[in-house]
Formats: structure tokens, sequence, C-alpha cells
């Protein structure tokens, strides 16, 4: 593909994330929500139903990146991925008690089990090999800014009293459209590399990225679901409309932030941004434990979208540039999956947590945790300097 088509396929790719996650941030602040004040689930259901959708479907993400690598068919994987959010609106609709927003938010991850590898995969295909982060982060760029303007739809949704089933079934529309993008985007298979039968025994890959995918794994243990975050802001005070404004900050932070994230990664190395903001995040958790102002909470959210724009361009980039040729969407799909594992484990942690000793320990857990996971990733990918910084440390004494 030329340049400008590269650049357009980057771009494409990015748009129908975009009205995809308009479509889903319509309805994600509500699903809590409407959980809690309408169906009357506790804060434990609520854990259980997002780690259970977001596990199941983690474990397709790494079959899926394999699919895509071997048979070179992302683009197929993609729409039906994104296809299921509109599925999940329709079920969303339907359903009357807890169970039935379960078995909808499990289609709805299944969907993204099924498209992110080979999306990824595609957007990775698409970019100059030097320009990684710049490309992960101009599509996170645009991905959040859809996600900006669903909250946004959902904070008018929450003010004017919609009505939880109007706001899902109005949801389908941006989610069709982004849908009917993915027939623009091309998928060059001149430029795939040939991919050999997999084993588990055969799927070798640099020692730096197993043990760092390892750390990724431990940090998701603390990293629950966004929905305790905005059922802390609520506890704090804030209404259910300035709760979905909160959201929407987060959004517009992490927006506005991912391409220069992306590009700094590119510039510095992908260690001076993933450390800072693995750091960020340990602060902000740490932050929603000890703090309760209201000033400081929205302070909060827009750090907390700092932290979303540091990981997501420069740890895909990362990925990708230490994964085997021919293996990027299968890598990419196991890191997902560890992260999908993961949020099953923390949520349901999270929701014993709270119910159990308090709404704060949570969040205490996850600063902690993130806090190591900082430490740990800086000893990964900087530990040359490291050992150099203090060298010259010693011999300065």
């Amino acid at each position: 593909m030329k340049k400008s088509k590269v650049f357009s396929n980057i771009v494409l790719l990015g748009l129908v994330s975009m009205f995809v996650d308009m479509s889903t941030e319509m309805v994600y602040p509500l699903v809590p929500l409407y959980l809690t004040a309408t169906l009357g689930a506790s804060p434990a259901i609520v854990g259980v139903i997002e780690g259970l959708a977001e596990s199941i479907a983690s474990l397709l993400k790494v079959f899926s990146g394999y699919i895509g690598d071997v048979y070179h068919n992302k683009k197929r994987l993609a729409f039906a991925g994104y296809s299921a959010s509109v599925i999940y609106k329709i079920f969303l609709l339907l359903a009357a008690s807890w169970p039935g927003v379960l078995v909808a938010r499990v289609i709805d991850r299944t969907g993204k089990g099924i498209r992110t590898a080979p999306r990824d995969a595609l957007v990775a295909q698409s970019s100059d090999v030097k320009k990684l982060g710049g490309s992960f982060g101009l599509h996170k760029m645009l991905d959040m800014a859809g996600s900006s303007l669903g909250a946004l739809f959902a904070y008018i949704f929450v003010a004017t009293n919609f009505g939880f089933h109007k706001a899902f079934l109005f949801s389908i529309i941006p989610a069709v459209i982004g849908v009917l993008i993915i027939f623009a985007v091309r998928e060059d298979k001149n430029r795939e590399t040939v991919c050999e039968k997999l084993t588990l025994k055969g799927l070798k890959f640099d020692g730096k990225l197993k043990v760092y995918l390892a750390v990724i794994f431990i940090f998701c243990l603390g990293n629950s679901s966004n929905t305790f975050l905005l059922l802390k802001a609520q506890e704090r005070g804030f209404s259910a409309a300035q709760v979905i404004l909160l959201y929407l900050i987060f959004n517009v932070s992490a927006s506005v932030l991912a391409i220069p994230s992306g590009k700094l990664s590119d510039r510095f190395g992908r260690s001076k941004i993933l450390v800072p903001g693995y750091l960020i995040y340990g602060l902000v958790y740490l932050g929603f434990s000890f703090l309760s102002e209201k000033p400081a909470i929205v302070i909060l959210f827009i750090a907390y979208g700092a932290y979303n724009a540091f990981i997501s361009g420069a740890e895909r980039a990362f990925i990708v540039e230490n994964s085997p040729p021919g293996l990027k969407g299968t890598i990419l799909g196991l890191y997902g999956m560890l992260q999908g594992i993961g949020l099953l484990l923390s949520s349901i942690i999270a929701g014993l947590l709270w119910d159990h000793i308090n709404s704060d320990s949570p969040f205490l857990f996850g600063g902690i945790i993130g806090i190591l996971s900082a430490i740990i990733i800086l000893l990964i990918l900087d530990k040359d300097n490291l050992i150099k910084f203090f060298r010259k440390t010693v011999k300065g004494a």
C-alpha cells in the first residue's frame, strides 16, 4: 500500500472504533446505574458481571489473533467482532434481570475478543515501523474521541431522564455506522508473513516480552473494572449525571493525550512513557482510596485518562516490536487474553473487598499493585541504563 493509503487505513480503523465506542460508551456508564438502581444488583454482582464478561471474551483474543495471522482474514474477523456491538444493544434492551445483562455483556466482550487483536495487527501492518507508537496513538485518539462523545450522550440521557431503554435503542445507530466503515478498510495480504502451525511448545518469543506479559497479568489483578470508579464517585457525593460527566472528562483526557504519548514513546523509548503511565495509575488508585473532596476526584479522573493514553500506544508498540514475524496478531491476542483473565479476578476481588471490608480497599490494593508494576517494568526495560546509573553513583561517591 502507498503511504497515503496506509495512513488512510489507520484513520478508517480509528473511525470504526470511534463510532462503535461512541455506541458502547453511551450505555457503559448507564449499565452499573441500571443494575444497581433498577435491577437491585450489589457491587459484588456488578464486579462478577464485568469480570466474567471480560474474561470469557479474553480467551478468544489469542485464538482470533492467531487465526488472523494464519488465514490473513483480519478484516473479516474485525467485521464479525464489531458487529457483535449491535447485537449487544439488542440483548440489553431485552434484559429484565442481572443475568440478562450478563448475557448481553458477554456478547459485547466476545465481539471485542474477536476483533481486538486482528484490528491492532491491521494498524501495525499499516504503520511505518518507526512510527508504531504514533500510529497506535492516532487510533487510540479516535477511539477515545468516540468514547467521549458516547459519554456526553450518556450524560444527556441521564440529565434529561431520557430513560435506559431509549438510550440503549439510540446507541445502535453509531454502532451500525462503525460496522459499515469496515468495508472501506484494506488488508494488504502481500505484506503478511507466513505463520507456521502454532503449538504451546513452539510459542517462542523474546524473554523480555515474556517477563513483561507476566507483569501485565500481575498488574491486572489490581486493575478492576472502571465501573468501580463510577460507583466510587457516586459514593463521594456526585449525582448520576455528574458521574457521567466525570467519565466524559476521563475519555477526553485520554483522547487528547493519546497521540502525543505515542509519538513520545517513538522518540524517547517505550519505558519513558510506560513507567510514568503505570506510576500515574498507582497514584490515582491510592487517591481514590484516600481523597474524598470533589475537586480532587475530578483531578483523579483527568489523571486516569492520562494513564490510559500513556499505556495504550506505547504498550502495543512494544509488544509488536518484540513479537516474532508472522505472530504479531497472536501475541497481541495473548496480551489481551492475560488482561481479560486478570480483569475477571481483579473485579471479583474488588467486589469482595468493597462488600466485606470497605469501598476504599479495592483502590488501596490496586494502587499498591500499580506502583509495584511501574518499578518492575522500569527494571525490565531500563535495566542497562539503571546499571550504568548506579555504577556512576558508586564511582561518584
